[in-house]
Protein backbone atom coordinates (compact mmCIF):
# COMPACT_ATOMS: atom_id res chain seq x y z
CA UNK A 1 0.00 0.00 0.00
CA UNK A 2 3.02 2.32 0.18
CA UNK A 3 2.07 5.74 -1.23
CA UNK A 4 -1.11 4.44 -2.86
CA UNK A 5 -4.08 6.78 -2.77
CA UNK A 6 -7.23 5.08 -1.52
CA UNK A 7 -10.65 6.54 -0.79
CA UNK A 8 -12.66 4.83 1.95
CA UNK A 9 -16.35 5.70 2.14
CA UNK A 10 -17.83 5.24 5.57
CA UNK A 11 -14.29 5.29 6.88
CA UNK A 12 -14.91 7.21 10.10
CA UNK A 13 -16.41 4.36 12.13
CA UNK A 14 -16.90 0.62 12.46
CA UNK A 15 -15.35 -1.55 9.77
CA UNK A 16 -14.45 1.53 7.74
CA UNK A 17 -12.35 3.01 10.55
CA UNK A 18 -10.44 -0.25 10.95
CA UNK A 19 -9.86 -0.49 7.19
CA UNK A 20 -8.67 3.12 7.05
CA UNK A 21 -6.27 2.60 9.96
CA UNK A 22 -4.88 -0.57 8.42
CA UNK A 23 -4.23 1.04 5.04
CA UNK A 24 -2.58 4.04 6.67
CA UNK A 25 -0.35 1.72 8.71
CA UNK A 26 0.70 0.09 5.45
CA UNK A 27 1.76 3.41 3.97
CA UNK A 28 -1.29 4.43 1.96
CA UNK A 29 -2.66 7.95 1.62
CA UNK A 30 -6.26 7.45 2.76
CA UNK A 31 -9.11 9.84 2.05
CA UNK A 32 -11.94 9.14 4.49
CA UNK A 33 -15.25 10.07 2.88
CA UNK A 34 -17.91 9.97 5.56
CA UNK A 35 -20.81 12.01 6.84
CA UNK A 36 -18.82 12.30 10.07
CA UNK A 37 -15.37 12.56 8.53
CA UNK A 38 -12.90 15.26 7.59
CA UNK A 39 -14.06 14.81 3.98
CA UNK A 40 -17.86 14.94 4.29
CA UNK A 41 -19.75 12.80 1.81
CA UNK A 42 -23.25 11.39 1.53
CA UNK A 43 -22.76 8.56 -0.96
CA UNK A 44 -26.45 8.66 -1.90
CA UNK A 45 -25.68 12.02 -3.54
CA UNK A 46 -23.84 11.48 -6.86
CA UNK A 47 -22.61 15.09 -6.89
CA UNK A 48 -20.92 14.64 -3.52
CA UNK A 49 -19.29 11.42 -4.71
CA UNK A 50 -17.97 13.26 -7.75
CA UNK A 51 -16.68 16.09 -5.57
CA UNK A 52 -14.74 13.75 -3.27
CA UNK A 53 -13.19 11.88 -6.19
CA UNK A 54 -12.20 15.10 -7.93
CA UNK A 55 -10.75 16.69 -4.80
CA UNK A 56 -8.66 13.55 -4.29
CA UNK A 57 -7.26 13.91 -7.80
CA UNK A 58 -6.50 17.56 -7.21
CA UNK A 59 -4.65 16.82 -3.97
CA UNK A 60 -2.83 13.58 -4.82
CA UNK A 61 -2.91 13.38 -8.61
CA UNK A 62 -4.48 9.93 -8.79
CA UNK A 63 -6.82 7.39 -7.21
CA UNK A 64 -5.30 3.91 -6.80
CA UNK A 65 -8.11 2.29 -4.88
CA UNK A 66 -11.56 2.60 -3.38
CA UNK A 67 -13.23 0.81 -0.49
CA UNK A 68 -16.96 1.22 0.09
CA UNK A 69 -17.76 0.64 3.76
CA UNK A 70 -20.74 2.99 4.16
CA UNK A 71 -23.85 1.23 5.39
CA UNK A 72 -26.67 1.02 7.91
CA UNK A 73 -28.65 -1.75 9.55
CA UNK A 74 -32.29 -1.36 10.55
CA UNK A 75 -34.13 -4.70 10.90
CA UNK A 76 -37.90 -4.52 10.43
CA UNK A 77 -40.60 -7.05 9.66
CA UNK A 78 -41.50 -7.02 5.98
CA UNK A 79 -45.27 -6.74 6.39
CA UNK A 80 -45.10 -3.31 8.00
CA UNK A 81 -41.79 -2.07 6.57
CA UNK A 82 -42.35 1.61 5.67
CA UNK A 83 -41.59 2.37 2.00
CA UNK A 84 -39.30 5.19 3.09
CA UNK A 85 -37.19 2.78 5.17
CA UNK A 86 -36.96 0.35 2.25
CA UNK A 87 -35.92 3.14 -0.11
CA UNK A 88 -33.36 4.56 2.33
CA UNK A 89 -31.70 1.17 2.84
CA UNK A 90 -31.45 0.53 -0.90
CA UNK A 91 -30.22 4.07 -1.49
CA UNK A 92 -27.35 3.81 1.00
CA UNK A 93 -26.31 0.20 0.51
CA UNK A 94 -26.76 -0.24 -3.25
CA UNK A 95 -27.27 3.07 -5.04
CA UNK A 96 -24.56 4.79 -3.02
CA UNK A 97 -22.11 1.97 -3.67
CA UNK A 98 -22.63 2.43 -7.40
CA UNK A 99 -22.42 6.23 -7.34
CA UNK A 100 -19.18 6.15 -5.38
CA UNK A 101 -17.58 3.47 -7.55
CA UNK A 102 -18.64 5.29 -10.72
CA UNK A 103 -17.13 8.59 -9.56
CA UNK A 104 -13.83 6.92 -8.68
CA UNK A 105 -13.71 4.79 -11.84
CA UNK A 106 -14.00 7.83 -14.08
CA UNK A 107 -10.67 8.97 -12.63
CA UNK A 108 -9.02 5.54 -12.63
CA UNK A 109 -9.53 4.66 -16.29
CA UNK A 110 -6.05 5.79 -17.32
CA UNK A 111 -4.13 4.28 -14.41
CA UNK A 112 -6.14 1.26 -13.26
CA UNK A 113 -6.46 0.25 -9.62
CA UNK A 114 -8.59 -1.82 -7.29
CA UNK A 115 -11.99 -1.50 -5.66
CA UNK A 116 -13.51 -3.40 -2.75
CA UNK A 117 -17.15 -3.32 -1.68
CA UNK A 118 -18.13 -4.43 1.82
CA UNK A 119 -21.11 -6.71 1.41
CA UNK A 120 -22.28 -9.37 3.88
CA UNK A 121 -23.14 -13.02 4.25
CA UNK A 122 -26.64 -11.64 3.68
CA UNK A 123 -25.75 -11.34 0.01
CA UNK A 124 -26.12 -15.16 0.04
CA UNK A 125 -28.11 -16.04 3.16
CA UNK A 126 -31.63 -14.73 3.83
CA UNK A 127 -32.43 -13.49 7.33
CA UNK A 128 -35.94 -12.60 8.55
CA UNK A 129 -36.73 -8.92 9.10
CA UNK A 130 -33.94 -7.88 6.77
CA UNK A 131 -35.57 -7.82 3.34
CA UNK A 132 -34.13 -4.48 2.28
CA UNK A 133 -30.68 -5.18 3.70
CA UNK A 134 -30.40 -8.64 2.13
CA UNK A 135 -31.63 -7.42 -1.25
CA UNK A 136 -29.24 -4.48 -1.22
CA UNK A 137 -26.22 -6.60 -0.31
CA UNK A 138 -27.12 -9.20 -2.95
CA UNK A 139 -27.33 -6.34 -5.42
CA UNK A 140 -23.83 -5.16 -4.50
CA UNK A 141 -22.48 -8.69 -4.94
CA UNK A 142 -23.84 -8.71 -8.50
CA UNK A 143 -22.65 -5.14 -9.06
CA UNK A 144 -19.18 -6.36 -8.14
CA UNK A 145 -19.26 -8.91 -10.95
CA UNK A 146 -20.66 -6.52 -13.54
CA UNK A 147 -18.16 -3.75 -12.84
CA UNK A 148 -15.30 -6.24 -12.71
CA UNK A 149 -15.91 -7.52 -16.23
CA UNK A 150 -16.79 -4.10 -17.59
CA UNK A 151 -13.73 -2.29 -16.24
CA UNK A 152 -11.16 -5.10 -16.52
CA UNK A 153 -9.82 -3.80 -19.81
CA UNK A 154 -8.92 -0.57 -18.04
CA UNK A 155 -6.98 -2.42 -15.36
CA UNK A 156 -9.53 -1.86 -12.61
CA UNK A 157 -10.15 -4.87 -10.40
CA UNK A 158 -13.43 -5.01 -8.46
CA UNK A 159 -14.04 -7.41 -5.57
CA UNK A 160 -16.16 -7.64 -2.44
CA UNK A 161 -15.62 -8.72 1.15
CA UNK A 162 -18.66 -10.21 2.86
CA UNK A 163 -18.38 -10.52 6.63
CA UNK A 164 -20.65 -12.41 8.98
CA UNK A 165 -21.53 -10.54 12.19
CA UNK A 166 -18.68 -8.19 13.08
CA UNK A 167 -18.06 -6.89 16.59
CA UNK A 168 -18.73 -3.23 15.82
CA UNK A 169 -20.75 -0.56 17.59
CA UNK A 170 -23.62 -1.13 15.15
CA UNK A 171 -23.71 -4.83 16.01
CA UNK A 172 -23.62 -4.04 19.71
CA UNK A 173 -26.59 -1.69 19.26
CA UNK A 174 -28.54 -4.43 17.51
CA UNK A 175 -27.67 -6.86 20.32
CA UNK A 176 -28.81 -4.34 22.93
CA UNK A 177 -32.05 -3.70 20.99
CA UNK A 178 -32.83 -7.41 20.86
CA UNK A 179 -32.42 -7.65 17.10
CA UNK A 180 -29.45 -9.99 17.44
CA UNK A 181 -28.92 -12.85 19.90
CA UNK A 182 -25.16 -12.93 20.41
CA UNK A 183 -25.05 -16.41 21.97
CA UNK A 184 -27.05 -17.89 19.11
CA UNK A 185 -24.85 -16.19 16.52
CA UNK A 186 -21.65 -17.50 18.11
CA UNK A 187 -23.15 -20.98 18.28
CA UNK A 188 -24.06 -20.77 14.58
CA UNK A 189 -20.53 -19.80 13.46
CA UNK A 190 -18.21 -22.83 13.25
CA UNK A 191 -15.22 -20.81 14.49
CA UNK A 192 -17.31 -19.83 17.50
CA UNK A 193 -16.91 -16.05 17.59
CA UNK A 194 -17.96 -12.83 15.92
CA UNK A 195 -15.62 -11.43 13.30
CA UNK A 196 -13.34 -8.63 14.43
CA UNK A 197 -12.97 -5.48 12.32
CA UNK A 198 -9.30 -6.46 11.84
CA UNK A 199 -10.39 -9.71 10.15
CA UNK A 200 -12.25 -7.68 7.55
CA UNK A 201 -9.39 -5.21 7.14
CA UNK A 202 -7.02 -8.12 6.44
CA UNK A 203 -9.19 -9.27 3.55
CA UNK A 204 -9.63 -5.76 2.16
CA UNK A 205 -5.89 -5.10 2.24
CA UNK A 206 -5.22 -8.37 0.43
CA UNK A 207 -7.72 -7.65 -2.35
CA UNK A 208 -6.36 -4.14 -2.86
CA UNK A 209 -2.78 -5.37 -3.05
CA UNK A 210 -0.53 -6.88 -5.68
CA UNK A 211 -0.91 -10.42 -4.33
CA UNK A 212 -4.51 -10.30 -5.62
CA UNK A 213 -3.51 -8.95 -9.04
CA UNK A 214 -5.37 -11.73 -10.91
CA UNK A 215 -8.47 -11.71 -8.72
CA UNK A 216 -11.52 -9.75 -9.86
CA UNK A 217 -15.28 -10.16 -9.74
CA UNK A 218 -15.12 -12.20 -6.54
CA UNK A 219 -16.81 -12.04 -3.15
CA UNK A 220 -14.56 -13.16 -0.30
CA UNK A 221 -16.66 -14.17 2.70
CA UNK A 222 -15.01 -13.51 6.05
CA UNK A 223 -17.59 -15.48 7.98
CA UNK A 224 -15.93 -18.07 10.22
CA UNK A 225 -17.58 -20.82 8.16
CA UNK A 226 -21.14 -19.42 8.37
CA UNK A 227 -22.12 -20.01 4.74
CA UNK A 228 -20.42 -23.41 4.55
CA UNK A 229 -22.27 -24.70 7.60
CA UNK A 230 -25.33 -26.62 6.43
CA UNK A 231 -25.96 -28.87 9.43
CA UNK A 232 -28.76 -28.29 11.93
Amino acid sequence: MQDRVIIVSGGAGGIGAEVSARLISEGAHVVIADLNGATPCDITNPDQCEAVAQSTIEKFGCIDGMVNCAGVSKPHDSLTLPPADWARMIDIQLNGAFYFAQACAKRMMETGGAMVFITSTNAEAAFPRRAAYCCAKAGVAMLTKVLAIEWAEKGIRVNAVGPAYVATEMTQRNIAAGNVNEAQIKARIPLGRLAQPADVADAVSFLLGDKASFITGQSLYVDGGWLAYGYF
